[in-house]
């Protein structure tokens, strides 16, 4: 055992220096051509002791931090504790082969990025072609020229940074989204970018609220600036998730008010009942906010809601810049108006949500509403209860 360990010693010192001999065929490895970026390490599986020495000899010249594994299983167990960013294995390993071991690492959520590099003594065009339908992103052919080996290790972390990149990106694109619509909307939206993400509009059924704080202007007379922002995002903070919670979509805050549509940019068939829901339950929580904050200035506050349903234009608005998601046009003005008709804890629904919400709702009508801007009068329910 002794001498088996000096021989690999010695033949791994050997093949470091060589890799680090200048030639004229190939370059010289250092960790200045080849900055290792901080956390990266590349996996070398291979049952073969020796060639696992030669590919991490040349990788750490390189300036690489490497793990080697002697099987396919443990290449996975020491994956599943740390993702590698890159993989190099052999395709001939007794129990689990380079192709199953290549597949199961494509097929796992936490190692489908990570490009594999086959480097096998096999040849012929099935076996090639095996690896790559088994999802390798490289193919090299023992003995194998130690420049094509590391140029192609270069190029392959390169596209893992890459898609290292995106992730991180597509990683604040949701966190920013989050704050807007329900995660599942997200996940739409990040599906079809080009189309969600610029600049531009299409009509839409959709279901516009305003919900606004009742008396908050008297209030905010008469408390000190800090506590007036404090018990303003203590409130949206409150009611914000129960718009996600429902699937609508958050459009603004408008001073004390809270505005927000349903239909857009995911539409549904119970878009109408679930901002009625939303309202239902928005008005539960404030009551409930309310006691907890056991305060008189705020026990005079109220929330009124209005809700309306039809056509709008719904898109991105502004610059390239800077732009925003969000509804335009006569509906957004009927449901901002019908909510300054409804009283501290009431909501009101227009004839149009009504028609799409009868089956699950008890209403009392109100006597036509004259709002401002409309030529004709407004039919409008104020809601008890849910059925």
């Amino acid at each position: 055992m002794y001498m088996i360990d000096n021989y690999r010693n010695f033949i791994r010192v050997v093949f470091m220096n060589l890799a680090s001999a200048p030639r004229s065929s190939e370059i010289k490895y250092s960790t200045t051509e080849v900055p290792a970026f901080r956390d990266e390490y590349i996996l070398v599986v291979d049952d073969d002791w020796m060639n696992r020495e030669v590919i991490e000899a040349y990788l750490q010249t390189a300036g690489y931090r490497v793990i080697t594994a002697n099987s396919g299983a443990k290449a996975l167990e020491i994956a599943a504790q740390e993702v590698p960013s890159l993989v190099i294995l052999d395709v001939n390993m007794p129990g689990m082969n380079g192709y199953e071991l290549c597949s199961r690492l494509k097929s796992d959520p936490s190692t489908r990025l990570t490009p594999v590099m086959v480097v096998t003594a096999l040849e012929a065009d099935p076996d090639k072609l095996k690896a790559i339908e088994a999802g390798a992103d490289a193919f090299l052919t023992k003995p194998f020229n130690s420049l094509i080996m590391m140029t192609q290790v270069k190029s392959l972390l390169r596209i893992r940074r890459l898609h290292d990149e995106v992730e991180s990106r597509n990683a604040l694109l949701r966190k920013v989204l989050n704050r807007y619509v329900n995660e599942d909307i997200t996940e739409v939206i990040l599906s079809d970018p080009d189309r969600h993400l610029q600049l531009g509009g299409e009509s839409r059924m959709i279901t516009v609220f305003f919900a606004d704080i009742r008396g908050f202007t008297s209030f905010a007379e008469a408390q000190p600036a800090k506590q007036v922002v404090s018990v303003l995002n203590r409130i949206f903070s409150e009611l914000t998730p129960i718009v996600f919670k429902y699937r609508g979509t958050l459009d603004k805050y408008v001073g004390d008010e809270i505005m927000g549509f349903f239909g857009a940019p995911v539409a549904s068939e119970y878009d109408a009942i679930n901002a009625v829901r939303m309202a239902v339950e928005m008005q539960q929580v404030f009551a409930e906010l309310q006691r907890s904050l056991n305060a008189p200035s705020i026990k005079n506050l109220g929330l009124g809601i209005g809700i309306h349903t039809g056509e709008a234009a719904v898109g991105n608005v502004g610059s390239q810049r800077l732009m925003s998601y969000t509804v335009i046009g006569d509906t957004v003005n009927t449901a901002s108006r019908l909510q300054q008709q409804a009283q501290g804890e009431h909501i009101v629904i227009t004839e149009s949500t009504y028609q799409q919400v009868a089956a699950y709702v008890e209403v009392q009508a109100l006597s036509s509403l004259h709002l401002a801007g409309k030529s004709e009068p407004v039919h409008a329910y104020r809601l008890l209860r849910l059925k």
